[in-house]
């Protein structure tokens, strides 16, 4: 299994709104986030740790602003924590080894898929295609990933 951590170097090649993102407990504006209409097949890792967080094919159109995911590719490597900030109780997503702050998960996801909704920022990822997969070490997980529709 790789190692997965935070390091100065990955944290301070991020642009100011990764920091503020991942770092800074931030969010980006609704509608604005690269990966936001990404339909290619691959996963999304923590734009500092590497951390595997999410595949493709659990990937869906929410209308909310952010990508929507049904679930974590590989649960241990998200962390959630309760967030009382801004007047609302929810349910904050945190990348597991490299604290990033990625988003928040909400109940109100496609029924027939568990009923979660992991909306995501953007600026807290790093896509990784399918091709690319294996040579990034990412491998394992070619086997959860799937054309999106």
């Amino acid at each position: 299994m790789s190692i997965y951590r935070k390091t100065d170097d990955a944290v301070s090649a991020l642009t100011p709104e990764q920091y503020r993102v991942t770092q800074q407990s931030g969010t980006e504006r609704p509608g604005t986030g690269e990966y936001l209409y990404n339909k290619e097949p691959g996963i999304y890792v923590d734009i500092v740790s590497g951390e595997p967080l999410f595949a493709s094919s659990d990937k869906f159109d929410s209308d909310c602003g952010w990508p929507s995911f049904t679930k974590p590719i590989e649960p241990a490597h998200v962390a959630e924590l309760k967030d009382v900030s801004h007047g609302m109780v929810r349910i904050e997503v945190r990348s597991a080894q490299g604290d990033s702050h990625l988003g928040h998960v909400f109940d109100d996801g496609p029924r027939d898929r568990g009923g979660l909704r992991y909306c995501i920022n953007s600026a807290s990822l790093r896509f990784v295609g399918r091709d690319d997969m294996a040579a990034q070490g990412y491998g394992a997980y070619l086997d959860q990933v799937e054309e999106v529709a």
